[in-house]
């Protein structure tokens, strides 16, 4: 399993395709996407088994270029070039201008083909090789430059396309993985009118796919037999059941995803290859601005993100580019004209710049909560002394000072439980336990 190659996979979003007969892409490019990664995988393996013998290849054509060879072999000649030789590796001649010959690639037209109407380039050169055959031009470049080329040419040369082709088709059929995201926007049943007319349409196309088909492809066909569908969505609005009964046999294995945990989020912005915080320390790098982040930052930013997903709307990870973008943005913003290029970011860095804004999120999420004609249960604690003014308990857990309202003329007391209407949002007083509302401002 070690060397077992690495299997294509491609992550497509279902609500991309159309059904067949409206415009759009057909279900069956995703068949044709992944093999293209495949190609392209077993290209860059095939590639860098050949690296070294083109490297040494365009050496020679190089050197070639800077002394042409004499027509008798001699010993100074050969000097000659081996010291052309030390001086190329060490990088010496860069600079210097060559001439090569440089493969034309002809004209080039974009169709359209009949299958999902997709635009396609297809080189004539390709379609007809007898009629163009292989055309170069002259090309003066900098000897760096065609150093590059010359590898590139080498490497073309070395790579058997059609053994490659062949290879990446059956990795395709073999060990293919299609993960179908967004599954959830196309589940529903319509009634035959409306904009989304097609969803259950292209739910009737990926069915035969995941069951097992022939794809045409310009590369081949490819069967879908033995290919890992895995499909995921949100399914807020609609269901699982929601789906065609035939599609929803062929995902009988289901998992409820839970809600990302300050654990999860501790390890999304240290473990990927591209984590969040490796993003913006290159990124502000390009400043010459050096980022450092402490373990207990790291620790505080997702704290934040896990506190704001549970107060507001829930968006998992993406609440991190909100948060990260927010607690840098003053030194984004004055990242060429800081004086200090060495930037530590530690816990109270990040409370100070999140503070304000959690803050907002937590009071909008229970604002959120507010339901019209909910029955409230209100708290209410004595005021300053000599104060007319009476407090709902919890008011101060959320706003910066405590929320007063004077109460009603003796014998007029509000029950304990009311009912509220749409008061004014200036004027409100929370109960934190319950989180529900409750004022006895003039309603709208």
């Amino acid at each position: 399993m070690r060397n077992s190659p690495i299997p294509p996979f491609l992550k497509v979003e279902a609500s991309k395709f159309t059904e067949v007969g409206y415009v759009g892409r057909d279900v069956e490019a995703m068949i044709r996407d992944l093999v293209d990664i495949s190609i392209d995988m077993v290209r860059e393996e095939r590639i860098e088994e050949v690296a070294e013998r083109a490297e040494r290849n365009a050496e020679e054509r190089l050197l070639d270029l800077l002394m042409p060879p004499q027509p008798e072999a001699s010993e100074s000649a050969e000097r000659t070039r081996e010291k052309l030789r030390e001086k190329l590796r060490a990088g010496k001649l860069d600079d210097r201008m060559v001439e090569i010959d440089v493969r034309d690639r002809g004209p080039t037209f974009e169709i359209s083909t009949g299958q999902g109407m997709e635009e396609m380039d297809v080189n004539l050169k390709d379609v007809l090789p007898g009629l163009f055959g292989q055309r170069t031009r002259k090309r003066k470049m900098r000897v760096a430059e065609a150093a590059e080329y010359l590898v590139q040419e080498e490497e073309q040369k070395l790579i058997d396309m059609d053994q490659v082709t062949r290879v990446a088709l059956e990795r395709v059929e073999r060990n293919g993985i299609i993960f179908l995201d967004e599954i959830d926007k196309i589940a529903g049943r319509e009634s035959g009118h409306g904009p989304d007319v097609s969803r259950e349409g292209v739910q009737r196309d990926i069915l035969p796919i995941v069951e097992g088909t022939t794809v045409n492809t310009r590369h081949g066909f490819v069967r879908t037999d033995h290919i890992l569908f895995v499909a995921a969505g949100a399914f807020h609005v609609s269901k699982p059941s929601d789906l065609i009964p035939e599609l929803q046999g062929r995902f009988p294995i289901r998992v409820e995803l839970k809600s990302l945990t300050e654990a999860d989020f501790i390890r999304i912005l240290r473990e990927p290859k591209n984590a969040l915080v490796k993003q913006y320390t290159a990124l502000l790098e390009t400043e010459g601005i050096k980022l450092t982040f402490t373990d207990d930052a790291v620790e505080e930013i997702s704290g934040f993100a896990a506190r704001v997903n549970s107060t507001s709307e829930n968006i998992g990870a993406r609440r991190l580019h909100t948060i990260m973008e927010k607690m840098l943005e003053e030194i984004s913003f004055a990242g060429p004209d800081l004086k200090k290029k060495n930037v530590k970011i530690d816990a109270a860095y990040v409370r100070k710049q999140l503070a304000d804004i959690v803050k907002t999120r937590i009071s909008a999420g229970i604002f959120s909560r507010m339901s019209g004609n909910s029955a409230l249960t209100v708290g209410r604690t004595p005021g300053p002394r000599g104060s007319p003014w009476t407090r709902c308990s919890g008011a101060d857990q959320i706003f910066s000072r405590p929320t007063w309202r004077r109460p009603r003329t003796r014998g007029s007391a509000p029950p304990k439980r009311v009912r509220a209407p749409r008061w004014r949002r200036s004027r409100v007083c929370c109960w934190w336990g319950v989180g529900r509302w409750e004022s006895h401002s003039t309603p709208h």
